[in-house]
């Protein structure tokens, strides 16, 4: 017996049912949005780091916050703080050991200006 994944029929493409995803909250835009390996030759692939994954990153590791405390800021629960967290250090860990293209874009995010 097989079990069919339920789908939403789209012209572009299929998408999937679900919880619809929260917006996190970004408090800065970043600068720069592209870091570039020097002394490699050719064309290195890129990593894309999404804007949540670059504040959570900002948030705990440059700032000192806890993930409780971080994830209060951006809006989203604990748990999916710990999961954002770990896909932006995974990405970043993958671009510094291949020399890779680090390309700060994407997301479900929505840009807070601190007053």
């Amino acid at each position: 017996m097989t079990t069919a994944k339920k789908t939403i029929s789209n012209a572009a493409k299929p998408v999937k049912m679900g919880r619809p995803r929260k917006t996190r909250m970004v408090r800065n835009d970043p600068k720069t949005r592209q870091f570039s390996p020097r002394g490699r030759r050719g064309r290195p692939g890129y990593k894309e780091l999404k804007l949540e994954e670059l504040e959570a990153i900002r948030l705990t590791d440059f700032m000192g916050l806890n993930q409780q405390d971080a994830a209060k800021l951006m809006g989203i629960s604990q748990q999916t703080f710990s999961r954002v967290i770990r896909n932006g250090r995974k990405c970043l860990a993958e671009a510094l050991i291949k020399g890779e293209i680090i390309k700060v874009q994407g997301g479900d995010f929505k840009i807070e200006k601190m007053i």
